[in-house]
């Protein structure tokens, strides 16, 4: 069993990932960390994990633990891996891991000179949602492709919230603009190479809200949108010559509708309908980083990938000061 130690007493900890690990059969939380003892308390005993401590460094420097799950503000992300690898523990990072596609090459030296496995948390590739999309795909199940569309929304002007503050590396890029791109480079194996973009930013908290993007795979595109101040929306769509596939509640199905992928043909003579009733995305994500963790062989995503997946991101925020394209 790897031991889980929890990097903060933060919501999606609380309402997701712990519950995974707890439900997960390879690993388990045996402690929780707070600036506030009373909060880490009062975390360990609704989930009756043995272990609370009062800072994050003891936390780190204690052999209670074998892994970090860090779900602190965006803006803390870089620091905290890096401290946590330094410790010898393996990290589990909420996305996105950094802000800045450079910041993590400080990340890859603190995994490799440390040895541990260090990942960004993208659930979505662990589920079977995707999983089932990407071998579609790979077998020509809609043909040649050619076009990628998606969508990510939801409304939030709550000052309070992270999303909300630049300086806790708030902003929907970072927040939801990241599962588009992540999303599409898993299931096709493909990079982009250039990229248009525009984006629209709040006057009031000045971070951005809004972005439209097409992006160039060299062979397909790739265009969305997203939103944190537009009514909650999310869809992907994979358009082929000889079919199209249809992922109904791409990234959050809990709260998004039911887990469904649906594959129509050319004419529309035929379609199928791919139902998980509970893809349980978050638990298998704990459960292959933990085996990867343990020196399994597992697919697991890559710092190496995060550095592709930043590098979109921030070839989005610089074509949206510009006219034209982007490299990506």
């Amino acid at each position: 069993m790897l031991r889980f130690g929890i990097l903060s007493t933060a919501k999606i900890g609380r309402e997701l990932v712990v519950p995974a690990i707890q439900d997960a059969e390879n690993c388990v939380v045996t402690a929780i960390a707070s600036r506030d003892l009373s909060k880490a308390r009062a975390m360990a005993d609704r989930f009756s994990v043995p272990h609370a401590f009062g800072s994050y460094e003891e936390m780190l420097a204690s052999d209670l633990i074998d892994a970090v799950y860090i779900p602190l503000p965006t803006a803390q992300h870089v620091e905290w891996t890096i401290k946590a690898a330094d410790a010898g523990k393996h990290v589990l990072c909420e996305k996105p891991i950094a802000l800045k596609a450079a910041e993590i090459d400080a990340l890859i030296a603190a995994r490799d000179r440390n040895k541990v496995l260090v990942s960004e948390a993208y659930m979505v590739t662990y589920s079977p949602v995707w999983r089932k999309v990407r071998e579609l795909l790979q077998d020509g199940a809609i043909g040649r492709l050619r076009h990628v569309q998606g969508a990510f929304t939801y409304f939030n002007r709550d000052p309070a919230n992270m999303r909300n503050i630049p300086e806790l590396g708030g902003g929907g890029l970072p927040d939801i603009g990241v599962y588009p791109t992540i999303t599409t480079r898993f299931v096709t194996g493909r990079e982009p190479l250039r990229v248009q973009a525009t984006t629209e930013r709040d006057p009031e908290f000045g971070t951005d809200i809004y972005s439209s993007v097409r992006a160039d795979f060299g062979g397909f595109e790739l265009s969305f949108y997203i939103s944190t101040q537009l009514a909650a929306r999310q869809v992907m769509v994979f358009h082929g010559d000889q079919g199209f596939i249809e992922v109904k509640s791409p990234f959050n199905a809990d709260r998004y509708g039911a887990e469904e992928i649906e594959l129509t043909n050319q004419n529309h003579s035929q379609s199928q309908l791919f139902r998980y009733q509970d893809a349980r995305q978050y638990r298998r994500e704990v459960e292959a980083f933990s085996r990867a963790a343990m020196g399994e062989a597992e697919e697991v995503v890559t710092l190496e990938s995060s550095v592709a997946n930043q590098k979109l991101i921030d070839a989005i925020y610089r074509a949206s000061e510009k006219t034209g394209w982007a490299d990506v």
